[in-house]
């Protein structure tokens, strides 16, 4: 059994996922309820998790610990499940994915000033 299976297999309740993330059971609820997360279910529907699940929840923590909300982090779950272009393939970006670029830039900087642009353009996100 290679590790890519054994990560995705539905192990571990509610409460051992509530203990590793540090996350309230309403909170988990909400995420899967915003299709942000969606654990396997028992014979009795109860819900069970995978070690994936868990990455995933920690990694909504630490975006929500961020500011960015939970619109914000579908889209950035949305674009990592993409598949990556083709070198021969440029994307045509929109102004509304520039803005949203931009914008996860600076969010990702954790209060540094990591580009030239952000000194430029920090005065309309913050």
């Amino acid at each position: 059994m290679n590790q890519q299976v054994r990560r995705t297999m539905p192990l571990l309740p509610i409460s051992i996922v509530m203990e590793l993330t540090g996350l309230s059971a309403r909170q988990i609820r909400h995420y899967e309820d915003q299709q942000l997360i969606s654990p396997a279910r028992t014979a009795g529907n109860k819900r069970m998790f995978s070690l994936n699940d868990v990455d995933r929840l920690l990694e909504i923590k630490e975006y929500l610990e961020q500011g960015i909300n939970l619109a914000g982090i579908r889209k950035i779950l949305d674009m990592q499940a993409q598949p990556p272009l083709a070198a021969g393939e440029p994307k045509q970006m929109t102004e509304e994915d520039l803005r949203e670029y931009l914008r996860m830039e600076m969010m990702n900087s954790h209060g540094h000033r990591s580009s030239v642009r952000q000194g430029d353009l920090s005065r309309f996100y913050n």
